[in-house]
């Protein structure tokens, strides 16, 4: 089977993500949500994005022409012609579970069906399916265009072809896939990379370091491109909160109880660059505040 159509459902920050990047790999793209507004602003994002990317000789390809290879619509019906479907939206097993039903009658007998969760089991959302073993996870990193890898993770019942398809797809992109063998609470380089960030703003919280310094830090010290912070607030820290509740749920293990300071956060609605404040500020055009 060829992938020639994808269709990703949610856009927000990660679905965006997706679909700049496999529009730019000259895949079509369904980019499909149900709030206009969010679609909007999706392309808004990505067209800003692929400009810069322009700017910087990063892509060859006109962006007007890339634009084009991308499709907005409401309807998860419109899913009828594509290869691959890819979930990316609010990490709730409920919300999720619904989608995969509905894409369930909707999508074709050989679409790969996959979920962009961070830290849901696959298992469990291929379970609401009749046919589990076309279901995978493939779990990009934000910020989208920019990060090199992704996981591809295997569910109890995703057969080997799956697999291979999915990590096929993920090198179409340019990104190396990283396969995860086990369904296990937040796949592989989350149970790595969480429980430092957890422990960066128990830090915070605690008055040992600033915001603005541990993202410092990291950056000179570790060769990170991008902070821990700034992280958090372009993947959204009602996101985290939910992936850190997630496997504490599942393992008990209290490396990943979510620091008060976090729950605090995410009750004040400081979720992030989209909504203009997470744990920086933000402007109107996605800049930071100084």
């Amino acid at each position: 089977m060829n992938i020639n159509q994808v269709a990703v459902i949610g856009a927000g920050t990660m679905g965006s993500g997706i679909a700049q990047v496999c529009a730019t790999s000259h895949y079509e793209v369904l980019l499909i949500d149900i709030v206009q507004e969010q679609l909007d602003r999706a392309m808004k994002l990505i067209e800003r994005s692929l400009t810069k990317f322009s700017e910087k000789k990063r892509i060859v390809e006109e962006v007007p022409a890339i634009l084009k290879r991308i499709t907005m619509t409401h309807s998860i019906e419109a899913c009828k012609n594509a290869d691959l479907i890819i979930e990316a939206v609010f990490e709730d097993f409920c919300v999720k579970a619904e989608i995969f039903m509905q894409l369930d009658k909707a999508a074709q007998c050989h679409a790969i069906v996959a979920t962009n969760t961070s830290a849901l089991s696959i298992t469990e959302i291929a379970s609401v399916t009749s046919n589990p073993s076309r279901v995978v996870g493939i779990h990009f990193f934000s910020p989208v265009p920019m990060m090199q890898v992704a996981e591809v993770i295997r569910g109890t019942e995703t057969n080997d072809e799956t697999i291979e398809k999915a990590s096929q797809f993920v090198r179409s992109l340019g990104k190396e896939p990283i396969v995860v063998s086990k369904d296990i609470p937040g796949f592989l380089l989350n149970r790595i990379n969480l429980p430092s960030n957890l422990e960066a703003i128990r830090m915070v919280e605690q008055g040992i370091g600033t915001i603005e310094d541990i993202d410092k830090g990291v950056k000179l010290a570790f060769g990170r491109p991008i902070g821990i912070f700034e992280v958090g607030d372009l993947v959204g820290l009602d996101v985290t909160l939910h992936a850190c509740n997630a496997i504490f749920e599942e393992t008990k293990d209290p490396k990943y109880l979510a620091p008060v300071l976090l729950k605090r956060m995410v009750r004040a609605g400081r979720l992030g660059k989209k909504v203009g404040k997470g744990w920086y500020q933000y402007n109107s055009d996605g800049t930071r505040k100084c």
